[in-house]
């Protein structure tokens, strides 16, 4: 009996650790508008899914199209392979022609260049904040 219960305890740590937590992303005024979850996929707040991010830094829209790259260096990418921005390491977000139009700060709070809070992605990797702002719930530009 002890190795039944112990073996459903186990399990159930299993299921509850490989499941895959959302983070939210809000406007300015914390409506959530969307998620992104720990796999990649993006969802709208009504939890439908409307893209990925890809590990490699792909990003599709819901129907696997790409529609850019968010490289390692910060580069951000058409699905042409154009660059339209950049997102560098202390969260500045520029434009292709290297001007500032926006920040992801520390703590998640997406400004635009004036430093006006236009939303938040606590909790988000700048990587996948980018791509929000770039692709999916945000237009700074």
């Amino acid at each position: 009996m002890k190795k039944i219960i112990a073996s459903f305890f186990i399990i159930g740590i299993a299921l509850v650790s490989s499941k895959s937590f959302a983070q939210k992303i809000q406007n300015s005024s914390y409506s959530t508008v969307g998620y992104i979850k720990d796999d990649g996929t993006v969802q709208n707040e009504n939890y439908s899914t409307i893209g990925y991010i890809k590990n490699d830094g792909t990003v599709q829209n819901g129907n696997y199209s790409t529609v850019g790259y968010i490289k390692n260096d910060g580069t951000i990418q058409n699905g042409n392979y154009s660059t339209i921005g950049y997102i560098k390491d202390d969260g500045t977000i520029q434009n292709g022609n290297y001007s500032t139009i926006g920040y992801i700060k520390s703590d998640g709070t997406l400004q635009n260049s004036n430093y006006s809070t236009i939303g938040y992605a606590k909790d988000v990797n700048k990587r996948a904040a980018a791509a929000a702002v770039f692709f999916f719930f945000f237009r700074l530009n």
